[in-house]
């Protein structure tokens, strides 16, 4: 059976009047809102009224104690809307709330022995802690005794030594019995077997406890019946009423004519608490008027609990010690009984109270009743934890104080009953610290001074309020040219001081300024990660460098971004090889270039002319003789092509020598070309010493860079000899008329003497086209200049010198 208690007055315990703190943060992530919080707080003003229900002890787990609901004047819903909680002191629970009606329900069998002891009446005060807003209603459960102990004696069995000259009325005390419940369940009465001496008086101690005293209502005598079995019973006032027994033994003595008597009848005396095991109390002293044996009196303890008992006496000296640890929370007081008997078996009595003084030695306790570990920054005033705090010690020992360290931004705010709030202080901001370790130290005002730190973790949730900052302002990229398409050329990167969603980022290409470059074609992004990829490949001829800006946004709501410029700088890579521009190689006859004989060393044959499309060190050209008819007569300027004498030409030299010049540019891996160079040494022009075509066919194809012009050769050589034959036999129907002048000069006369420039200012800069005539018979040879494209030279020589070598037999073009 449960009953409800109303405390004085009518009406509801509620605390509180309004302090509104609002606090609203937006988390987005894939255009979801996840939270908007709001936190509404209350400060407390006391109420004197209560709300008190009651419970029998051993009630089953579950047992509906009230309807919070209606109790408290609450709509229906209210409680769970609000998070109603029930806080008791300490960390035990003794009352749930029913999570679907939200009734008060027992959460677990309730022992009142083991919660109060003696103490009545057992009441158990907590707290109804209810949010949005905060307000605590004070109640309390008292929990009501049932019969479900019986009384026990500390012995079954007692002795008791009376002399037969003790006269009637003689009072003995007895063993009393002790019964752990309170009120009318607990010890009421005692009686004793039936006998016609002795009765049983039952009286009241200083501390409200019964004790059984025995009168001797009719003489003894020994010699009648030397002795007594009795049984004492012990009676609660339960119902049922329970019992228990102990069987005393009465020894009828000879003549003893005084019994021990105490100095005082009442003794008391004060300890600490944390007095050391076998300190002395007190001590007791009782004295016998008899002489020899029955005068010598020893003492003991009149109601021995082995169990519970902390003290223990001397029986010679009466001094009383501690043998057991005291705690001032458990007992406050103790009252023991002591008995003095001489050694004719008479025994007095005295009484003895020992009060436990309370020292500081329970440190204070904290109970967290409510905690939210992450709140939201920007956003002041928000209430993160309430909880309460005890201290089991008494008096000043119980008072206490709560404090936390002085540079957090956090404040402690007393409530009622011990309860305390701990709110922000002011706005906090995620990205200047996003978790504070929080200690609340808890002390109380004892000597020595106790303490208690509890550790809280509180983080500070994000709101987008940072957007995101890229490393740095302008990204400077560098691409060798020909790249693969899809080349990860580089990366941007962007950071957000946010956290979660809002620190996301996510990256584009902005429109270039340009609109004349195609940015969509040359580069792509990754969105996630900043990498930059070259969609085709680069040319360095083309375009050299290229810029654009990308973008950076979070994925907070709303979005914030930011802007950085990427500059892409093409480098050069050496794909183009040397390309020669003089002497020409197009396929026709190689070049010939005319010395002569005279010249010295130094003279300056040719320039080879060459040109790269590259750039920097890959269009940087060096030349070098790489092969010669005769090594040494030849050089190679490395730097400028210049093809020169090594040394003074002399009659011993070959007249035709082939010249391989290597052109190599510096990049790497290098890349080359090569041309070929004839050289024609003649004396003045007047004889040239012309190769004979099949020498020169033979020579070509002994060329390892030219065998592949063969085929080409051939397929237009019948079209050659077929022109060769007519001009041939145009040639012998003029023989008649060139037969006095000993040659075949053209129109602009005798063949110039000076062909090649000798200024030293370079290579030929013009073209020129030669005709050589060549007969076998008369053994003379015209060298015909056909079509200068330069001013004629002034002749240098005659027919008649001309005619000194018979060598040359046919014509040749050289160009």
């Amino acid at each position: 059976m449960v009953d409800v208690l109303m405390g004085t007055g009518k009406g509801l315990s509620s605390l509180g009047s309004d302090i509104m703190g609002m606090a609203q943060t937006k988390v987005h992530r894939k255009k979801r809102q996840v939270a908007i919080f709001i936190i509404w707080m209350l400060l407390w003003e006391a109420s004197s009224e209560s709300i008190q229900y009651s419970v029998l002890e051993e009630s089953e787990t579950g047992t509906v104690v009230a309807s919070l609901t209606k109790d408290l004047g609450l709509r229906r819903g209210e409680l769970a809307a609000r998070g109603a909680q029930v806080v008791f002191k300490g960390n035990r629970q003794y009352l749930q709330l029913d999570p679907k009606t939200y009734d008060l329900r027992l959460n677990e069998k309730l022992d009142r022995e083991e919660l109060c002891g003696s103490n009545e009446p057992c009441v158990l005060p907590f707290q109804v802690l209810l949010e949005n807003p905060l307000q605590f209603f004070q109640a309390a459960l008292r929990v009501r005794d049932v019969n479900d102990h019986a009384p026990e004696f500390p012995a079954r069995e007692m002795l008791l030594k009376i002399s037969e000259i003790t006269t009637p009325g003689k009072l003995f005390p007895l063993k009393m019995a002790q019964d752990l419940d309170v009120g009318s369940n607990s010890l009421q009465s005692y009686i004793i077997s039936s006998n016609s001496h002795f009765h049983v008086l039952t009286r009241n101690r200083s501390d409200g406890r019964k004790f059984p005293e025995l009168m001797l209502d009719k003489a003894l005598d020994r010699e009648e019946q030397p002795e007594f079995r009795l049984t004492l019973t012990a009676l609660d006032g339960g119902s049922p009423t329970r019992s228990g027994t102990m069987e005393i033994k009465i020894l009828v003595l000879d003549s003893n004519d005084n019994a021990p008597e105490f100095v005082q009848e009442l003794y008391e005396a004060q300890i600490p608490e944390n007095n050391s095991l076998g300190s002395l109390i007190i001590t007791v002293s009782a004295r016998d008027l008899d002489a020899g044996s029955f005068g010598e009196v020893s003492y003991s303890l009149f109601q021995v609990d082995d169990i519970n008992q902390p003290f223990e006496i001397n029986a010679i000296t009466g001094e009383i010690r501690l043998r057991k640890t005291l705690d001032f929370e458990e007992f406050q007081s103790y009252h023991l009984d002591i008995e003095a008997t001489d050694g004719g078996g008479l025994s007095g009595k005295c009484s003895l109270v020992i009060k436990v003084l309370d020292v500081n030695d329970n440190a204070p306790q904290l109970t967290m009743s409510s905690l939210i570990s992450s709140i939201p920054e920007n956003l002041p005033e928000i209430i993160v934890a309430v909880f309460s705090v005890s201290d089991a010690d008494s008096g000043q020992n119980q008072q206490v104080i709560c404090s936390i360290d002085d540079n957090l931004p956090f404040l402690l705010r007393p409530s009622v009953e011990n309860f305390y709030t701990l709110v922000t202080e002011g706005a906090l901001d995620r990205e200047s610290q996003a978790e504070y370790n929080i200690t609340i130290t808890v002390t109380d005002l004892g000597t020595p001074r106790l303490k208690t730190q509890h550790n809280l973790t509180v983080t500070v949730s994000d709101v987008n309020d940072n957007a995101p900052a890229f490393s740095q302002a302008t990204y400077t990229l560098r691409v060798r040219e020909n790249n693969s398409p899809a080349l990860h050329i580089g990366s941007v990167s962007a950071t957000d001081r946010d956290s979660g969603a809002n620190a996301q980022v996510t990256y584009s290409l902005l429109p270039p300024h340009d609109p004349q470059l195609p940015l969509g074609s040359l580069v792509s992004i990754n969105a996630d990660n900043g990498q930059l990829f070259a969609l085709r490949s680069l040319d360095f001829e083309a375009l050299q460098a290229f810029e654009f800006r990308v973008g950076a946004a979070d994925r907070g709501s709303p979005a914030l971004s930011s802007q950085a410029l990427v500059r892409v700088l093409v480098a050069d890579a050496n794909d183009n090889a040397p390309f020669v521009l003089y002497p020409l190689q197009n396929g026709s006859a190689p070049c010939t270039e005319l010395v002569p004989r005279a010249a010295e060393a130094g003279y300056l044959v040719a320039k080879v002319v060459a040109v790269d499309g590259d750039s920097g060190q890959n269009a940087w050209l060096s030349y070098q003789l790489l092969k010669a008819t005769e090594p040494g007569l030849f050089g190679v300027w490395a730097h400028n092509g210049e093809v020169r004498t090594a040394r003074p030409l002399s009659e011993r030299d070959a007249v035709k020598h082939r010249l391989l010049v290597l052109v190599r540019d510096h990049g790497e891996p290098p890349l080359s070309a090569s041309v070929t160079l004839h050289v024609l040494l003649v004396d003045g022009f007047s004889q040239p010493y012309l190769p004979l075509p099949d020498a020169a066919a033979a020579e070509a194809r002994a060329d390892p860079l030219t065998v592949y012009l063969v085929v080409a050769l051939a397929s237009v050589s019948s079209l050659f000899l077929f022109s060769v034959l007519v001009f041939v036999a145009v040639r012998l129907c003029r023989r008649s008329r060139a037969a006095s002048g000993g040659g075949c000069s053209g129109p602009e006369g005798p063949f110039p003497g000076h062909l090649v420039d000798v200024s030293g200012a370079g290579t030929l800069s013009h073209s020129y086209q030669y005709e050589v005539c060549l007969r076998r018979g008369s053994e003379t040879g015209d060298f015909k200049f056909l079509k200068p494209i330069i001013p004629n030279f002034p002749p240098q020589g005659t027919g008649k010198e001309m005619e000194e070598n018979p060598m040359v037999r046919d014509s040749f073009l050289f160009s």
